[in-house]
């Protein structure tokens, strides 16, 4: 079988390990990287042993496939021609600045027949995987995603950059319409929001309570699921799973659990092989667009929910 050819178009933050991960994938051939700031596609290429380019349109007649990891502002201009001739593509999370923009991605990717996925990559996270057999009908959930200033994603709000992983994860999980929800923001250290809650209502019942953070002074990324007879408590950053139950007793419930086997891996190396093998099969990725969409729509009503309680 023919190596998959390969680019990153944008190299910064987290670029730069889409390339160092496709670099060492025998069955990718990595093409190209690309990066309008002076020098640093340079850099990554010699790092990696591949070539640099300024201008994504000097890797289009070279490539099976995409990823994009350019500011959010862009990502549908960038992505746009690739998707047009029919290249498989992954855009990093929010999908799109805007659900008019995601939408106009997702129907000529739809015409043409090209693969388009999502870079929420907290999908693939092990402990994710190995929590999600056990969640089911959950009726309370509580999360928290803190961090400490970033050097990046300042062009969007934290709940676009840092919340949405998590919007993601429950529309997935809970598989329900959010029927109302509750949110505030506070703008902290930039013009944009850096610290916001949110409280979700679920139609099958269930409440969800979101806090995101930038300018934590510790880095925090834990979930804990409340379900009948059940307790899931999920460490995103350790990749670590505790599972609780009662079971049935004369008198007083007895409760049995304790952490899960979890195999550590990188879940951004597991994103891109989900990529790699949707690009040469043509098979639905792990994260569609659409569920992209999903996730930026909720995370657009959060939002305008707390512009308006401004």
């Amino acid at each position: 079988m023919s190596r998959l050819r390969v680019a990153v178009i944008g190299v910064g933050h987290l670029g730069q390990h889409h390339a160092r991960l496709f670099a060492e994938m025998p069955d990718v051939e990595l093409v190209g990287v690309v990066d309008t700031k002076s020098g640093r596609a340079e850099e990554v290429a010699g790092k990696y042993g591949t070539r640099a380019f300024s201008n994504a349109e000097d890797v289009r007649s070279l490539v099976d496939a995409v990823t994009v990891a350019v500011p959010t502002q862009s990502h549908v201009d960038v992505a746009m021609p690739f998707v047009t001739q029919g290249s498989a593509v992954l855009v990093e999370k929010p999908l799109a600045s805007s659900l008019a923009d995601a939408d106009r991605l997702i129907a000529v990717a739809a015409q043409r027949g090209s693969v388009l996925a999502a870079g929420h990559t907290e999908r693939f996270n092990p402990a994710v995987s190995a929590a999600w057999p056990g969640i089911s009908d959950p009726r309370f959930i509580e999360v928290h995603r803190l961090g400490v200033f970033p050097e990046r994603s300042l062009d969007i709000d934290v709940i676009f950059d840092l919340m949405i992983h998590d919007l993601d994860l429950l529309l997935a999980l809970v598989g329900s319409e959010v029927v109302s929800l509750e949110a505030v923001g506070v703008h902290v250290l930039t013009p944009r929001t850096d610290i916001a809650n949110a409280r979700l209502r679920f139609a099958s019942g269930c409440i969800a309570n979101l806090t995101a953070s930038r300018i934590s002074r510790e880095r925090v990324r834990k979930a804990r699921f409340f379900q009948q007879d059940a307790y899931i408590s999920i460490d995103f950053a350790a990749q670590e799973v505790e599972v609780y139950r009662t079971l049935p007793s004369e008198g007083r419930p007895r409760i049995e659990g304790g952490k899960l086997d979890v195999p550590k891996d990188e879940p951004l190396r597991r994103e891109l092989v989900d990529f790699v093998e949707a690009a040469r099969t043509g098979r639905p990725p792990g994260v569609t667009a659409q569920a992209g969409r999903a996730a930026l729509a909720l995370a657009t009503r959060i939002a305008e929910e707390m512009e308006a309680a401004i």
